[in-house]
């Protein structure tokens, strides 16, 4: 898929690190620094341009009020930057900003890539072969958010989501295919069919609001795509996910799907953050969090990529994995747990 480009991108050398206190209305400049947003200035086309800048708006406005959320601890901003100085289009920058050790959130990452390059015949055949005639030596820019929320109550879901938008120019350069991408998913350790029906109706209700969306099937790419063969389970209760969305409509949709990001979870994290837990439920959200990091080095193609990849930026391919983990030899498993497997065995229509 043309979105595991994305994930190696962060691979890239850092600029510098900065504490992300008192972020403000326009943190998305302050964040990628000078060097950055001069390296990205002319990469991809004006509908890129402005997919970009939306994102890293985006980007600003969830770190912070992740921050608001947690109350105790900061994000960390890492930029990076590429500059071509022959050819300012394959110029690449992005950020990633990172909270750790936090009152609610364990571990919280929100990144931003942007860049430019030039297929290989290797690429420009994989994606002809996918149904868009592509050349070899073609110019292309891709742009991306993502963000993962590690909780630290047991009774609060992991949320992951993404935004991402791949385009190739004409030989001329005058003209542009482009694709959008993009979901949002929960992993509770444990079931609270509340969130879960909440959850899916908050984005059945937004895809059903573009026609360019199709919730179940959306729904059902992302249960076949978040799936643990060798578990025979899914990673968590779902959300949806797509790929390669080109219709009318499909950048609104996009932009829309990430500015739900937040209001589709924090409901959920108000109810759960604060709820007492026993040590026993603390280890069977270490348990299932190993089954997270199963999933993301065994099966997720972005993050194989990116390691495949050997640029040396892990720390930043990694982010998406949990902070503490535990595997067990066939656990003893009580009610409650059974009930969450039983679901991740089959996957329900929640709405």
């Amino acid at each position: 898929m043309k979105w595991c480009l994305l994930t190696a991108l962060f691979v890239l050398a850092p600029v510098s690190k900065a504490s992300v206190a008192g972020v403000g209305a326009r943190a998305g400049g302050a964040f990628f620094g000078e060097a950055a947003c001069r390296a990205i200035k002319h990469v991809g086309s004006p509908e890129l341009q402005s997919f970009q800048e939306f994102i890293r708006d985006q980007q600003q406005q969830i770190v912070a009020k992740i921050q608001e959320i947690d109350g105790g601890a900061e994000f960390l901003a890492d930029p990076w930057v590429r500059e071509n100085s022959e050819d300012a289009k394959l110029s690449a920058a992005g950020c990633m900003c990172v909270l750790e050790d936090g009152c609610v959130f364990e571990k919280a990452g929100v990144g931003v890539t942007i860049t430019g390059g030039v297929l290989t015949e290797a690429r420009a055949r994989a994606m002809s072969q996918r149904g868009t005639p592509m050349t070899a030596g073609s110019s292309y820019a891709a742009a991306a958010l993502s963000l993962v929320f590690h909780a630290r109550n047991p009774m609060q879901p992991t949320f992951r989501a993404d935004v991402r938008v791949f385009e190739v120019l004409s030989a001329d350069g005058t003209g542009a295919c482009r694709w959008y991408g993009g979901g949002a998913d929960l992993t509770p350790a444990y079931l609270f069919e509340e969130d879960a029906t909440e959850f899916h109706q908050f984005y059945r209700d937004l895809c059903d609001a573009h026609a360019c969306a199709d919730y179940k099937q959306f729904k059902s790419w992302c249960d076949s795509y978040f799936y643990l063969p060798c578990r025979g389970e899914t990673r968590g209760i779902g959300g949806i996910f797509f790929d390669d969305l080109a219709d009318e409509g499909a950048a609104d949709f996009t932009r829309a799907l990430a500015r739900s990001f937040i209001p589709s979870y924090e409901p959920i994290v108000a109810r759960r953050r604060s709820m007492t837990h026993t040590p026993e439920q603390r280890e069977w959200q270490l348990l299932r969090r190993g089954r997270y990091l199963e999933f993301n080095l065994l099966y997720d193609r972005g993050v194989r990529f990116g390691l495949e990849s050997g640029n040396g930026r892990t720390d930043n391919i990694m982010v998406s994995a949990p902070p503490l983990i535990r595997w067990a030899y066939k656990p003893p498993l009580g009610p409650e747990e059974e009930r969450i497997q039983d679901v991740l065995r089959k996957p329900r229509d929640w709405a």
